[in-house]
């Protein structure tokens, strides 16, 4: 098979088409490489990339030509959509991401719900869509993958935490009633993201574990939510991505119900086992981020070509990247991917 353009065979892998080789990708949102060294060595910063769709999308091309990943994501936080449904934000430092200073609602029964487009016209969403409208023009043949928050860590992010897990139990009407209204607000969103070009959109969703949420909670209210938001996408013509964090031990038997694309996991996750269980999953993943940023670059290789060796079908890195991680470690896995080395 004669060699693919990124942006080929990120999509045939999501198609379940055979490729020359696996993807090596960073998603970005919860999962970004937007480190410190690429910071420097480009002089595209944060935060000024998080507010201004151009930075935004100079930044993400940044970090796709310094890292050897092999597509372009944005954004490089996970509060775009808390801070347009509410919530006030602190806005993070060059090494800082930024994260929720307050959640908008102390309980799900004190949620306003208000007029989604207004929220879309009126907040940091339309930064995410410009950078993404002007990558695609200007690089066809790359992959604009767009991160989104999930259901779940949206609502732990509008509501406070610890309020909100409880209300799970204890309020579930009310917190139904929310998840509804946040994944209404998440499909316009990745509308607007598939309008502007975006070639693939990725879920991150971490508070969305079988860890925090135990199996009934996560079968009630994480995965039938996570489902209607990426059948929407994929209605829309558009791949998606899930990842979910932590052990899945728990909720093992429920990963096969994600109608997803491709499954993204945490370190810990054997995801060739994963894929022997339930063959029709398309498996991303899943190289240790601590890894990625301690080194040595001789590990990070062997962690690579292990999941060639295992027939991952993306290989990337198993959650969001410490923005000090050093741009040679991450060179050590893109490199090895893109050699198709698996010996």
């Amino acid at each position: 098979m004669n060699e693919l353009i990124p942006r080929d065979r990120l999509l045939r892998v999501l198609r379940k088409e055979a490729v020359d080789r696996p993807p090596v990708i960073c998603i970005g949102g919860m999962m970004n490489a937007a480190v410190v060294d690429i910071m420097k060595e480009t002089g595209q910063t944060l935060p000024e990339a998080h507010f201004d769709a151009l930075r935004m999308a100079l930044l993400a091309l940044a970090v796709h030509r310094s890292t050897g990943f092999e597509n372009i994501g944005i954004p490089f936080c996970m509060t775009v959509e808390a801070e347009a449904l509410g919530s006030r934000i602190d806005p993070g430092n060059f090494a800082c991401e930024p994260k929720i200073a307050s959640e908008a609602f102390a309980s799900v029964s004190e949620v306003e719900f208000r007029d989604i487009d207004s929220m879309l016209d009126n907040s940091r969403t339309k930064v995410v869509a410009g950078a993404a409208r002007a990558l695609s023009a200007e690089y066809p043949h790359l992959p604009i993958v767009a991160a989104v928050t999930g259901p779940i860590s949206t609502a732990a992010s509008v509501v406070d935490p610890m309020t909100f897990l409880k209300e799970l139990r204890k309020k579930g009407r009310e917190s139904h009633r929310l998840l509804e209204y946040i994944t209404g607000f998440l499909k316009a969103y990745c509308e607007k993201l598939a309008a502007s070009g975006a070639t693939v959109i990725g879920i991150g969703d971490p508070t969305a574990t079988g860890e925090i949420l135990g199996p009934r909670i996560f079968e009630e209210f994480a995965l039938p939510y996570i489902n209607d938001l990426t059948d929407h996408i994929q209605r829309l013509g558009t791949p998606v991505i899930v990842h979910i964090c932590g052990k899945i031990n728990k909720v093992r038997h429920l990963m096969a119900r994600l109608r997803a694309s491709a499954l993204s996991t945490d370190a810990m996750v054997n995801l060739r086992a994963l894929k022997e269980e339930y063959p029709h999953l398309t498996t991303m993943g899943n190289v240790s981020t601590y890894v990625l940023e301690s080194g040595p670059a001789e590990k990070i290789e062997r962690l690579a070509e292990r999941l060639l060796r295992d027939g991952i079908d993306i290989v990337a890195p198993a959650c969001g990247l410490s923005t000090s991680t050093p741009i040679e470690n991450i060179l050590a896995l893109t490199n090895t991917v893109r050699k198709g080395q698996a010996c």
